[in-house]
């Protein structure tokens, strides 16, 4: 999955939701639901989620929207094998750049 964000060190909640294509209340129960996602607070109380988070998000997305795991079961699978679910997510999202990239040089010939 590739999410469209601009460089920076922090991002609000609604750029990230609007990022992943759902509502601020997702981001907000997947908080509370992972403990991998800790987002820093400023003085007023609103959410920073840094480029960690947003990976964190990434890999939850993916198990979870794409994969169908339930909650409990992105929660297990994180928990068993954290590693093996981070190298299959990059091998995945390398593959889906060099496919869109086949795919946009066979549109050009």
């Amino acid at each position: 999955m590739h999410v469209d964000l601009p460089n920076k060190r922090y991002f609000k909640i609604g750029e990230v939701a609007k990022a992943f294509g759902v509502n601020t209340s997702l981001i907000r129960f997947w908080e509370k639901e992972f403990d991998i996602i800790k987002p820093k607070k400023n003085e007023k109380g609103n959410r920073l989620f840094t480029k960690e988070d947003i990976e964190n998000f990434k890999l939850i997305f993916n198990l979870v929207k794409e994969r169908g795991f339930t909650l409990d079961g992105a929660k297990q699978k994180l928990k068993k094998n954290p590693d093996k679910v981070v190298n299959n997510y990059e091998i995945i999202s390398r593959l889906e750049s060099v496919k869109a990239e086949l795919i946009k040089i066979k549109n050009q010939l």
